[in-house]
């Protein structure tokens, strides 16, 4: 479904992507890569909104530089806030939706569906300048998903959403390939939410795709670094007792005063999917997790040791 050949973008004399050559199918894959890595760069590139300097990008066969016929097949979730804020969700889904050259009638249904499924049944015809940071991010998603595209490209999608809407987009987004038959492909800079999402993935640093491959294959180079995580809560004792309990925790630290609870574990996928049922069960609240890079930084660091020819230890 996406294709790319001897791919390199440059921005005067900077290098965006750098001879990146790759073929994905139907299914669900993540785009890793530490911040500045090229990954926006590359989605970018994919959907049209970029042109490459050198080699060619197809999506469904087609070029998408400039391509009004393919761009209703696309959907994309960008990591910029892009909303109106003096409009409602539900209005601003719909005038998206209809730009695909959907009628009225029917794009305000597909709107609506979309907003359902993302969680704002209930503030669709909120202003989205009422909106918390994490019911943007929903409502981000569901343009993205309305006119329903066979590609869906997806921008850092999780950030601002607590531990709770993390769960629930993430059991959204695992069905949405099987559902349409389509692609998605979404990039992140944290390994745990694309190991929520599909265990193939993508690694880009510096512009340069350095590996490609299943979740798990990786799993083992990351296991000697522990994953350094962050919890603010009101109950930060409680929430830390807990974590304790689920014998999940190589380190702990908590700070009253902050409210925050910092630990560092070697289970981070099984944390990552647990605790929004381990928070409900408990009945703690939480308003933010959030987790250091300094493993995926590790690995990163360790592949390009693997490509420069060094030997690993």
């Amino acid at each position: 479904m996406i294709e790319m050949r001897s791919v390199t973008k440059l921005y005067g004399t900077v290098i965006g992507v750098n001879d990146v050559s790759l073929r994905i199918g139907r299914g669900a894959y993540g785009l890793l890569g530490p911040n500045g890595s090229g990954k926006t760069t590359l989605l970018n590139l994919l959907i049209g909104q970029l042109r490459p300097t050198i080699g060619e990008v197809l999506a469904l066969g087609e070029s998408p530089w400039q391509s009004h016929t393919l761009y209703r097949r696309l959907g994309i979730c960008p990591a910029a806030d892009i909303l109106y804020h003096s409009v409602t969700a539900r209005d601003w889904v719909t005038h998206l939706t209809r730009l695909h050259d959907i009628p009225a009638a029917e794009a305000g249904r597909m709107a609506e569906d979309a907003l359902v499924r993302v969680g704002l049944k209930d503030a669709m015809d909120r202003q989205l300048g009422s909106y918390s940071k994490g019911m943007k991010q929903r409502a981000k998603l569901a343009q993205a998903l309305a006119h329903q595209p066979q590609i869906l490209a997806l921008d850092e999608p999780f950030n601002g959403l607590d531990p709770i809407g993390r769960h629930e987009m993430a059991e959204l987004l695992r069905a949405w390939p099987a559902e349409h038959d389509g692609c998605l492909l979404l990039a992140s800079h944290i390994l745990h939410e694309v190991e929520a999402i599909s265990p193939s993935f993508l690694l880009i640093r510096g512009g340069r795709l350095l590996a490609s491959g299943q979740a798990a294959e990786i799993q083992s180079l990351l296991s000697e670094f522990p994953d350094e995580m962050l919890i603010r809560t009101s109950r930060p004792r409680e929430v830390a007792t807990m974590l304790v309990g689920r014998g999940v925790v190589d380190s702990l630290r908590v700070d009253t005063d902050e409210g925050t609870v910092r630990f560092a574990t070697r289970q981070g996928l099984d944390v990552y999917r647990n605790i929004a049922g381990w928070l409900t069960e408990e009945q703690l609240p939480v308003t933010e997790l959030s987790s250091a890079t300094d493993s995926l930084q590790s690995l990163f660091n360790a592949l390009m040791r693997m490509h420069r020819g060094e030997v690993m230890r």
